[in-house]
């Protein structure tokens, strides 16, 4: 349950209206709305206020909205309960996903993150969220380094001072007074995300929470000097990002804060862009991840389809086809910032970077810590990958196999079996993730190989992942010099006749094999010559 719903339901008990509580706290009743819809953050100093008024605490809130249940009204300006049967439920469910998040867990301890979002998670109150992920991060021993923007408190600047802001190409032509709203709205973004950094409320998720921010003149810039006749001033482009420097702050347990300026050996400040300092961080310090929150959930192609993963050529062949095209409807603005800074990244050494939705609580731990993912990550090789097994993938290819075993689809085969035979076998990894295998029994003297034992995880069926497997035993056996491939099936002879074998009598098959054959189980014979 969201923070805001559970501000919805407590209201609901109290019989209040979402004016009389926006007069209780002097808030605007558009913007609890809003804050109730999930749609926005609500900050620390009216949250106190908000459960002031509904007769509660910030910590009570808190657990209300951790607790993915089912809740009924028993009187009014009585609290909601929580179903006995759906505590259950859920609990069932956390146990299950906490233990499908344990692989994660274990990867990312000691892993140096770089995090990057635009100034619009601090005005529009996201932070306060993104700051129990980031905590939760930190007690995983993961290496923070932030990255924000500023934006819109710029352009807010600006518009006080009355002054007009001006672009050339998507960038900021920086002259001295917009220069001085820089420097003032980025100091003021940071004090903002240090103070939420700080919390440590009671009951809440930041509950114990000891994280120490470190921020300075880590970014050494130079200025873009003038573009097609347009002089950007005191606009720039990071030169060097002192690695070393972060390095040391990241190993004494602090949490790095990097703004979107830099500074010249010459004492000049310059203001940069956001996707420019977070990629050169990557980049400097061969970071496991860089990650942008933005306003869409992800990339998606020109038909509209959310691309989970993508290689970054096929980024920039996406890229291409986009500027071909005139109206790229699918392809946001954020998307045309960020994508090139990933391909960049990905290009120069930074294993991952993910495009996810700042707009969707616990974006980052539901990119990180499940298989799916929720937005798009982009990787400078495929994820994929087939290899010849090895007495490690034992436990996989038995997690993969035993479903078909258990239908009869496939001849049961036991864990010692497996293992004394796992020399025949071959997997397909997804991320590391067995979820797929296949076997080439060889029978040397009729220069005949059979096929078995071909399945794939339910999860990543229907991309045609069995024919990428068959295809590469098929081109194994080609290189041992087997002529033909045999196989013995009950279930699936149509998957075999389109991929071009054909039904044989059981007399076709190698000698050994005919001895061994169960005229009980009467398995088809089919073979394919190569």
């Amino acid at each position: 349950m969201s923070l805001g719903h559970s501000i919805r339901l407590q209201r609901k008990s109290l019989n209040l209206t979402l004016q009389q509580l926006a007069t209780k706290v002097g808030a605007d009743a558009g913007n609890l709305s809003r804050i109730e819809r999930g749609e926005l953050g609500v900050s620390e100093t009216l949250l106190r206020k908000i459960a002031n008024a509904l007769e509660t605490t910030p910590a009570q809130i808190y657990a209300l909205s951790e607790s993915d249940t089912t809740l009924k009204v028993e009187e009014p300006h009585q609290p909601y309960l929580a179903s006995p049967i759906s505590i259950q439920t859920s609990a069932i469910d956390f146990v299950q996903w906490f233990r499908s998040a344990t692989p994660y867990i274990h990867a990312f301890g000691g892993r140096t993150f770089v995090i990057a979002f635009g100034g619009e998670v601090v005005s529009e109150q996201q932070f306060i969220a993104l700051s129990h992920d980031l905590n939760l991060l930190a007690s995983l021993e993961v290496r923070l380094v932030l990255v924000h923007g500023a934006r819109p408190q710029i352009e807010q600047r600006l518009k006080r001072d009355k002054l007009t802001p001006a672009f050339h190409n998507g960038l900021r032509v920086t002259d001295d007074a917009a220069m001085e709203a820089v420097k003032e709205a980025n100091g003021a973004v940071r004090v903002e995300i240090e103070a939420l950094l700080s919390m440590g409320i009671a009951n809440s998720p930041m509950a114990g929470a000891d994280i120490r921010v470190a921020s300075g003149n880590f970014v050494t810039a130079k200025p873009l000097g003038v573009r097609d006749g347009v002089d950007l001033q005191h606009t720039g482009e990071v030169r060097k990002v002192d690695a070393i420097g972060i390095q040391k702050r990241l190993d004494d347990n602090e949490l790095v804060l990097l703004s979107p300026l830099g500074y010249s050996p010459t004492g000049e400040a310059f203001n940069l862009s956001l996707e420019d300092v977070a990629v050169s961080a990557a980049i400097a310090l061969d970071a496991d991840k860089l990650i942008f929150l933005m306003d869409s959930e992800g990339v998606r192609n020109l038909r509209g389809d959310l691309l989970r993963e993508m290689t970054a050529e096929k980024a920039k062949n996406l890229l291409r086809n986009v500027q071909k095209n005139e109206t790229p409807i699918h392809f946001s603005e954020d998307v045309d910032y960020y994508l090139p800074a990933a391909v960049r990244a990905c290009e120069q050494g930074v294993a991952r970077t993910h495009l996810i939705s700042r707009h969707i609580d616990g974006a980052i731990i539901q990119e990180l810590f499940t298989h799916s993912g929720i937005g798009t990550m982009v990787t400078e090789q495929g994820l994929e990958t087939m290899r010849q097994a090895n007495i490690d993938d034992v436990g996989g290819i038995l997690k993969l196999i035993e479903p078909l075993e258990n239908d009869g689809i496939l001849v049961r085969r036991g864990r010692e079996r497996i293992e004394m035979e796992i020399d025949h076998f071959y997997v397909m990894e997804h991320d590391n993730r067995t979820i797929g295998c296949a076997a080439l029994y060889p029978f040397a003297s009729e220069r005949m190989a059979e096929f078995a034992c071909l399945a794939i995880d339910p999860a990543y069926r229907g991309g045609g992942r069995g024919d990428r497997l068959f295809n590469y035993c098929q081109v194994q056996a080609k290189e041992n010099g087997f002529k033909q491939l045999f196989c013995l099936t009950t279930r699936t002879e149509h998957w075999f006749l389109e991929r071009g074998f054909i039904e044989q009598a059981i007399e076709k098959l190698p000698h050994e094999k005919q001895k061994l054959y169960n005229f009980q189980r009467k398995s088809k014979v089919f073979v394919k010559s190569l």
